[in-house]
């Protein structure tokens, strides 16, 4: 198989998750017919470059380097061109990005140059004798979609914590690529980047989530899912839409179909009924733990554990237990 690319995503000069992400996939991808090497990009101001050995631990066999001033931020202009210019010249079978915001902004643009096609926000890869074989949710979840891409090169978009970054070791050889074109003759700029919860863990990178739903009642008792996450440690804390709607929460803590798309290994929903643009959100979580006192309620049907019961009395419990816990080991 020829070698597949990788888009590995940075913010602030840092590798994301996400960029992890990608480079495992595209290395699982070229593993599953034996052959071919994985080439990840990385962009982004000078000293970008260090995050080499880390793609390579993860699977990488070349990192090739793009540092340009102008690329402190995102530029799409600048990176569609960059990354199309070298899958063109390279001959890849496919090329990998992340499903995050920008990832869904780059990888179409990609494409659109390329005349390839596009899969978006897959939660699998695979082979089937010279097609590519994606998975991807369809209907907000209700039914996985099986693409077959026997076109060249394929572009993939993988959703975040779908794939777990599993490392890999290979050669990593690193290879300076020049940007196509000057950034600052982009016509659309990213001139300031606001970070919201600065602190807190981004909720595509966190591997626990406790989300809160309208059960709670009111904004302040966000404050038991709030105890919840810090007992774990690693947890971020998500909504749902009408929680965000009535202001209790900020709309970026939003998961859902019109929110965000999370995957991680474990899902704690508390006071969430489990309505579908909710379960879009959230249902290729690893292991769901939904309380409610509902017992009826439409989240009990995707949960692998279920608690009916009232959340006032069940979450500070789980609190409490999920500390001692830590405690002993």
């Amino acid at each position: 198989m020829p070698n597949v690319f990788a888009f590995a995503e940075t913010r602030g000069g840092e590798l994301r998750k996400a960029g992890l992400e990608a480079v495992t996939a595209a290395r699982q991808l070229s593993d599953a017919t034996g052959g071919g090497e994985v080439h990840a990009m990385v962009a982004g101001a000078p000293g970008v470059g260090n995050v080499a050995s880390r793609l390579a631990e993860h699977g990488a066999d070349v990192v090739l380097v793009v540092e340009h001033p102008g690329l402190t931020n995102y530029d799409a202009e600048t990176l569609t061109r960059t990354v199309t210019e070298r899958i063109k010249s390279g001959g890849y079978r496919a090329a990998v990005f992340s499903a995050t915001a920008q990832g869904k902004d780059l990888a179409p643009r990609v494409a659109a140059r390329l005349r390839a096609p596009l899969a978006s926000d897959v939660t699998s890869l695979s082979t089937d004798g010279a097609a590519i074989v994606a998975r991807h949710p369809m209907y907000t979840g209700k039914v996985v979609g099986t693409l077959s891409i026997n076109a060249s090169p394929a572009i993939v978009s993988v959703r975040l914590g779908a794939i777990a970054p599993a490392p890999n070791a290979k050669a990593g050889r690193v290879e300076a690529v020049q940007a196509v074109g000057d950034p600052a003759q982009s016509k659309a700029r990213v001139v300031e980047l606001r970070e919201g919860g600065k602190g807190k863990l981004d909720l595509g990178e966190a591997p626990v989530i406790v989300s809160g739903g309208r059960g709670l009642k009111a904004a302040e008792n966000f404050k038991l899912v709030e105890d919840l996450a810090d007992a774990f440690g690693n947890a971020a804390v998500g909504a749902t839409r009408a929680v965000t709607d009535e202001g209790w929460r900020p709309h970026a803590d939003q998961i859902g179909q019109t929110g965000r798309v999370v995957s991680p290994q474990l899902y704690v929903a508390v006071g969430i009924s489990g309505a579908i643009q909710h379960l879009a959100g959230m249902r290729t979580a690893k292991t769901i733990v939904a309380i409610n006192k509902d017992k009826d309620a439409p989240i009990f049907k995707v949960a692998d554990y279920g608690i009916v019961g009232d959340v006032f009395e069940i979450v500070p419990a789980l609190t409490q237990a999920v500390k001692a816990a830590k405690q002993h080991g």
